[in-house]
């Protein structure tokens, strides 16, 4: 492929290839900032190892816009559903179309869905509705749940803990709140997605001596591009867009505040993501 941009490639002291394959769990690839170059991002990615990254579906429209690069791109995948923010959306026509976007082989996950009581864009009355038909849904489709969560753990866990029984698994992505919130999140069986906000020493300090209680086989790792870029990088990158091939780096840290080598915290992150997304037992040929 020919590419009309030199800042298009990493640096090449942030060209990080580990050993074992990764799996970003939360890439928002239908972000604007992708529109110009995602074929040479997903090449990238392949590159570092990110050999199997999900698409994350905040609505309607980008739901469908990750189904469609899911049907496209080899190795990825989607979800489906509406984020907190545009709660007060949901209607009987949404819901609908999120069923059906549940029953198509490219979506492996209920969500992005869940509380945001930090800006309430919608009111917690719209997003506790919004939320709780998606729960049912997932009870529905079988498919686990990508969940997100913002100062809004207490009222989270109540009502996870009454539809516990009901659904499968659960994945807080991006946490980064506090010991409380995750061992309330553990004591519910739920997953705990990372991201490179535990990268930041002036904004993720606090999660660093949590990690090593998160077990393995409940611990899952994303990038959550293009937000969130590490701060741990040893070169710049000109634009300050994070993106999957960067998530190595987020592996690294969490590897040493875990107590372990980046090599089998990695393969455990993946073993973990391909036990919770169930994907299909004949992997997608590499792009």
């Amino acid at each position: 492929m020919d590419t009309a941009y030199a800042d298009d490639f990493l640096p090449e002291a942030l060209q990080f290839r580990p050993s074992a394959p990764l799996v970003d769990i939360g890439a928002n690839l239908t972000h604007d900032s992708f529109g110009r170059d995602l074929e040479a991002v997903i090449q990238r990615a392949q590159a570092a190892q990110v050999t199997t990254m999900i698409v994350t579906g905040t609505d309607l429209a980008h739901a469908e816009q990750a189904v469609a690069l899911a049907k496209q791109y080899p190795g990825l995948y989607a979800t489906a559903g509406v984020h907190p923010h545009d709660a007060s959306r949901w209607d009987d026509n949404l819901e609908r179309a999120m069923a059906a976007l549940h029953a198509m082989p490219e979506v492996v996950a209920v969500g992005e869905c869940g509380l945001d009581f930090n800006r309430n864009f919608s009111t917690p009355k719209e997003q506790e509705r919004a939320f709780e038909a998606q729960l049912a849904l997932a009870v529905e489709s079988g498919l686990p749940l990508f969940l997100h969560e913002r100062d809004a753990g207490q009222r989270m866990r109540e009502i996870l803990h009454a539809w516990r029984d009901d659904i499968s698994h659960a994945v807080v992505h991006c946490f980064t709140a506090d010991r409380d919130t995750l061992f309330g999140y553990l004591d519910l069986d739920l997953h705990i997605g990372l991201t490179g906000w535990i990268c930041d020493e002036r904004r993720g300090h606090h999660l660093r001596p949590l990690v090593s209680d998160i077990p393995l086989e409940r611990l899952m790792v994303e990038t959550d591009c293009p937000y969130l870029l590490p701060r741990n990088l040893p070169a710049k990158l000109k634009g300050r867009r994070h993106e999957p091939a960067l998530l190595p780096w987020i592996v690294r840290e969490i590897a040493q505040w875990h107590g372990m080598s980046e090599t089998e915290l990695g393969a455990a992150t993946t073993q973990t993501a391909q036990r919770f997304f169930r994907f299909p037992t004949e992997s997608k040929k590499e792009y």
